[in-house]
């Protein structure tokens, strides 16, 4: 698995790549995706999340993750995955606004850590083609999340 991370500038004394590739290749497991796969990670201000927001998705306001998927052009149709010439999986790139996590785990009185894997998991979620538009889905969803979170919760400090 390649788990590539990125922390905008102005944030990186507070992050550990290690921690945050780990948190997403636990995901990964969980989900049973195998080996060969790659995704993005990136960590940032509320202003680039705000700016990616309003460009990508027309709304101009501040969200907590974002995610981008590079399936969707292929129709998005998890089984089985369609194989990339390369052999490797590419999922999309996972982005948290980092100001926005502190200001959730400060609201559900949980560690920053905590909320970073949250968020961290629905991102990747969205990656595999979960969405929550409607009820039913986001109820799904958010048993999926608390499931994986109850698996990865050991390393969550």
């Amino acid at each position: 698995m390649e788990i590539n991370v990125l922390i905008d500038e102005d944030l990186e004394g507070n992050l550990e790549v290690g921690w945050l590739q780990s948190v997403a290749q636990q995901i990964l497991v969980a989900q049973g995706v195998g080996a060969d796969v790659e995704l993005g990670l990136v960590i940032a201000t509320q202003q680039r999340v705000q700016q990616l927001n309003r460009s990508y998705l027309g709304r101009d306001e501040p969200t907590d993750v974002l995610a981008f998927s590079t399936r969707e052009e292929m129709g998005a149709d998890l089984s089985p995955f369609v194989q990339p010439p390369d052999g490797v999986l590419h999922l999309g790139e996972v982005i948290i606004s980092y100001p926005q996590a502190v200001i959730q785990a400060e609201e559900y009185q949980h560690s920053i850590k905590k909320e970073l894997a949250i968020l961290i998991i629905h991102g990747v979620l969205h990656l595999l083609g979960y969405e929550h538009d409607k009820p039913e889905l986001e109820r799904k969803v958010r048993a999926r999340e608390a499931e994986i979170l109850s698996y990865i919760e050991g390393g969550l400090g």
